[in-house]
């Protein structure tokens, strides 16, 4: 067999040929692979993180709720504590995660979306993701670190069933430096649970039974330990029922300005505000939220039906 001897120019060609090979692959791969979506931050103030075929992207969140802080009634120390915190993560002032917790209905999410709705002129953005989402946290940090805004990370409605370890990801995000390294990014998360988790009376009492893990005491702290990786913790209660109905004519005056209408709280509005409440098995904002609308509805019905 003859030898294979490679010239200078051969090796030459043939390394610009794959060079160009490589180029023209890489230029096809680039046409059908998805990018990572960036929205405009400064016309966009909130965004969503979505799953995509091979990844996520952060896509415009255009359809804001307009709730301002003075919508919301009753709860006076947590938006007095959220705010100052809020304050401080928009001024550059050292601040900390968030978890609000507590009653469904009573304010937890509009909360945050009236901080975004005060302070979005100041440079303050926010970033919704879900549970699913949670490993893609040191991805969107990542993404959002050079900008010149501060960014409020939303996990709304964040729990996990006693046999999901998914929660071992925020966990490991919040205790490391990816925080500390992304002074930009904070993380607020609502849930119905104060510890994230669900806590049974048989996790006190497994260590006594056969089968029982020998230090159950130390299985039990590092189920419930997530939530003390938030620096600030803030309960919401239900509404007692004054505080229910004067929620409900807070709304029937907002609700109806806007429709050109100055609608009160009647003794009509009264009983069926408090009917409906007990249909929902709620006295909450979100319940009076929904009982204005219905009842100012069906009074815009009444007025334009032809007499």
């Amino acid at each position: 067999m003859r030898p294979c001897f490679w010239s200078d120019r051969d090796m030459t060609g043939t390394l610009e040929e794959l060079v160009g090979l490589a180029g023209r692959v890489l230029t096809r791969l680039d046409a059908v692979l998805p990018q990572v979506g960036m929205p405009d931050w400064s016309s966009t103030s909130a965004a969503v993180w979505q799953f995509t075929g091979l990844g996520g992207e952060l896509r415009a969140h255009t359809d804001l709720d307009p709730i301002d802080l003075d919508d919301l009634l009753f709860i006076d120390r947590q938006k007095q504590r959220i705010e100052a915190n809020t304050l401080q993560f928009v001024r550059g002032y050292p601040a900390n995660n968030v978890l609000l917790w507590g009653a469904r209905g009573t304010g937890k999410s509009s909360l945050i979306h009236a901080l975004l709705n005060r302070y979005a002129e100041q440079g303050l953005r926010l970033i919704e993701m879900d549970k699913r989402s949670l490993g893609s946290l040191p991805r969107i940090v990542a993404l959002v670190r050079n900008a010149p805004y501060r960014f409020i990370i939303v996990c709304d409605d964040l729990s996990f069933a006693a046999d999901d370890a998914s929660y071992k990801e925020l966990k490991s995000v919040l205790e490391g430096s990816i925080f500390r390294s992304s002074e930009n990014v904070v993380i607020y998360a609502t849930s119905n649970r104060r510890h994230l988790l669900p806590e049974h009376m048989a996790d006190n009492l497994a260590a006594s039974h056969e089968g029982g893990e020998l230090h159950e005491s130390e299985a039990v702290e590092e189920k419930i330990s997530l939530s003390d990786r938030f620096g600030v913790w803030l309960s919401f209660q239900p509404f007692k029922q004054t505080a229910y109905l004067d929620v409900v004519a807070h709304w029937l005056t907002r609700i109806g300005r806007r429709h050109g209408m100055s609608v009160t709280l009647t003794d009509s509005a009264r009983r069926e505000a408090l009917q409906w409440a007990l249909a929902r098995g709620a006295r909450n904002g979100r319940t009076a939220q929904y009982f204005a609308r219905d009842w100012i509805g069906r009074l815009l019905l009444e007025r334009a039906a032809p007499p």
